[in-house]
């Protein structure tokens, strides 16, 4: 991989779309398909017994967990009425991106959004991540904050708008993009 710098422009890919629409799902799709080391993390929702939503998990892949946000948190950062653990963020997801840089050919990053910006910690990894040599996988808010913004206009990011009509096309065009970029960087 470390002629990834040499060999492309664009290394990180940053999806972003509204909630719901697959995002996740679209990333878990595509690292399940590669045969390449990958690192990093991905969030969830988490609901109680009766289906309603009542927090979000962070993962990585590794299989470590923890709840981000929840309606029983008590913070002082606050996204709707989830309160957000910004330890758990730091624990799970600051870990997981540290271990890909070092280790990884690919990292995952799911997500950069509100609640994972509230962790200062955080956003140096993220950072520090897009600015490896290493390919990058995440998803990106679409509601621009300053740091958001300064990441969607990096000229080595690709931002691509993900909706339920265009998943399948999107999943298809990821793929050929990311088998073009992982081979262009092994010759």
């Amino acid at each position: 991989m470390s002629k990834l710098k040499e060999a492309i422009i664009t290394k990180n890919i940053l999806i972003t779309g509204n909630p719901g629409v697959g995002k996740t799902t679209l990333i878990r799709n595509i690292i399940s398909k590669l045969n390449v080391s990958t690192g990093g993390f991905y969030t969830s929702e988490v609901r109680d017994v009766d289906g309603k939503r009542w927090g979000f998990k962070i993962t990585s892949l590794d299989g470590t967990e923890g709840v981000m946000a929840s309606v029983e948190i008590v913070s002082k950062y606050i996204v709707s009425k989830y309160g957000v653990d910004t330890e758990a963020i730091d624990r799970v997801g600051v870990t997981a991106i540290r271990e890909a840089i070092k280790h990884s050919d690919f990292i995952v990053i799911d997500e950069i959004g509100r609640m994972e910006l509230f962790s200062k910690k955080f956003q140096d990894v993220a950072m520090e991540a897009l600015d490896s040599p290493k390919l990058v996988l995440g998803t990106i808010t679409a509601k621009d904050t300053v740091i958001t913004k300064k990441i969607k206009e990096r000229q080595d990011t690709k931002i691509i708008t993900l909706t339920r009509q265009n998943f399948n096309e999107i999943e298809t065009y990821l793929e050929r993009l990311i088998s073009k970029i992982l081979k262009d960087c092994s010759t």
